[in-house]
């Protein structure tokens, strides 16, 4: 599943008459980067969902064909007048996602070479419900992990607040990381989705990793690889993705 439905307001002007994920990076729109990355680890079919400027997203994969994949376009625009966020964004896309086998979920403003397969393995071998991309890197909002990875709470280091709330944790013994924007989540996570949504139409992903994180098997995942990663969510840090790709 591709996250492509956000209102990308801090590229404004740029998606002034567009979505976020049709802003162009190095000549290509990032939606494109990200599929052509999926398709290359060997993904065949893919959920994109939809909300701001809906229309353009789906004529340009008409436009190309759906690169040669399998595309189910969630529309969010019949539920709200407001994109679901991720949390909701995954339930209502759950008809496509549930099944045997775990999906990746990346959003369209994250591009990464980072090795999907090996991520996807890594997920499979821990039986995990959820395994979130994570770095260390500098921010204010981290995710708090466990020697073996497993995720046990955030915190953000500005505020001093921790979740979940009403657990002790021991921040000295957990490693802070930067969530990186891709999981890989297993089918399991639907019924517990729901639970925890509550008949609520837009929720985070996050938080109900948290909630949950205590009593299910939750990730981190640091690949000890070296690899390229761009959060192109903001004006500075897509002129840095704009000036790599074109000096290929």
């Amino acid at each position: 599943m591709i996250f492509a439905a956000g209102l990308g307001t801090r590229l404004r002007p740029l998606t002034n008459d567009r979505p976020k994920a049709l802003v162009e990076v190095a000549g290509k729109p990032m939606l494109q980067r990200v599929i052509e990355r999926l398709k290359a680890a060997g993904v065949d079919e893919v959920v994109i969902n939809i909300h701001y400027f809906g229309d353009k997203v789906t004529e340009f994969l008409e436009q190309n064909d759906n690169f040669g994949l399998t595309v189910h376009i969630s529309d969010e625009r019949q539920w709200s007048d407001e994109p679901l966020e991720t949390g909701g964004g995954i339930l209502k896309a759950r008809q496509w996602l549930e099944g045997d086998t775990p999906f990746i979920v990346h959003n369209a403003d994250i591009l990464t070479d980072l090795d999907l397969s090996a991520f996807y393995r890594n997920h499979c071998e821990h039986a995990a419900l959820a395994s979130l991309l994570v770095k260390a890197r500098n921010t204010q909002r981290y995710i708090l992990c466990g020697k073996d990875n497993r995720l046990h709470g955030w915190t953000n280091i500005a505020t001093g607040e921790v979740k979940p709330k009403g657990v002790d944790l021991d921040l000295n013994a957990l490693s802070k990381r930067a969530f990186g924007g891709v999981h890989i989540i297993s089918p399991e996570i639907f019924p517990l989705l729901e639970e925890y949504a509550a008949g609520r139409l837009a929720f985070g992903i996050i938080p109900f990793y948290l909630d949950a994180c205590q009593h299910y098997p939750i990730y981190g995942y640091e690949p000890q690889e070296a690899y390229t990663w761009f959060d192109i969510g903001k004006p500075e840090t897509l002129k840095t993705a704009e000036a790599f790709f074109r000096s290929f």
